[in-house]
């Protein structure tokens, strides 16, 4: 076992659409490659009117943790709380997000936390009835979180706010970019540059598609040893992809 991340780690994002689960796959794929029970726990869910399948779900299909766990769940596509409030259904308490979460800790390596668009989107309330977000989770775990980030123009700005407010409020972070382009440009090499010093990995534009075998065997070469990838040499690995 290397000495990478281990209990309750945050993923969140940038924005909605960023590639969050999967990279979440890919870091539980990983991490049960290096020997890690592994966990995945979605606290809120939206979006599930249509009955296509979930977040937890495309992670087990790509990844197959040892266990994968949805919270809650909302028919609406938006965020959380406005998705329960909208479906007038109750709304996650934060602490029995946290109990749930912590449950789970004692019985695996790695719980993967996958939040819900960015880190500050109200995901449920408090026991005094105020919103929570995905940093109040990463404050009450104690839990690192993993920011997963586009590689293209605006990231730059988006991804130093949220890598602030996570320093503000005293959480470990590092970056992931969610699709690495295959024909990289000018803005992509530059915006690599800058967040080389915060970076955890870089997943190839279309991994989620890739078939499970070969996405479970290609993901540690996309993550670094904090989250037990290999990858340590970004130009290299960029000119391969």
């Amino acid at each position: 076992m290397s000495d990478g991340w281990t209990g309750a780690v945050l993923v969140t994002g940038t924005d909605t659409e960023v590639g969050k689960t999967v990279v979440t796959a890919a870091v539980a794929a990983a991490a049960q490659a290096a020997g890690l029970r592994v966990a995945v726990v979605k606290p809120g869910q939206t979006g599930t009117a249509t009955g296509e399948p979930g977040d937890v779900d495309a992670v087990n299909r790509l990844a197959a943790p040892l266990t994968g766990r949805t919270l809650v769940s909302y028919p609406d596509p938006l965020a959380p709380l406005a998705a329960a409030r909208v479906a007038e259904l109750p709304p996650l308490e934060l602490y029995s997000a946290v109990d749930a979460i912590r449950e789970e800790t004692d019985k695996h390596d790695l719980v993967l936390v996958e939040g819900a668009g960015g880190l500050l989107v109200p995901m449920g309330v408090r026991p005094s009835g105020e919103p929570w977000t995905v940093a109040d989770l990463a404050v009450s775990l104690g839990a690192p979180a993993v920011v997963v980030a586009r590689a293209g123009l605006g990231t730059l700005n988006h991804t130093a706010l949220t890598l602030e407010a996570l320093e503000r409020r005293a959480v470990p972070a590092g970056v992931v970019i969610g699709a690495w382009p295959a024909e990289a440009e000018l803005v992509h090499w530059l915006n690599l540059s800058e967040l080389v010093p915060n970076l955890l990995g870089a997943l190839p534009a279309g991994a989620g598609g890739m078939d499970p075998g070969v996405f479970r065997r290609s993901a540690p070469g996309w993550l670094t040893p904090a989250l037990y990838g290999v990858l340590d040499d970004w130009r290299t690995w960029a000119e391969q992809e």
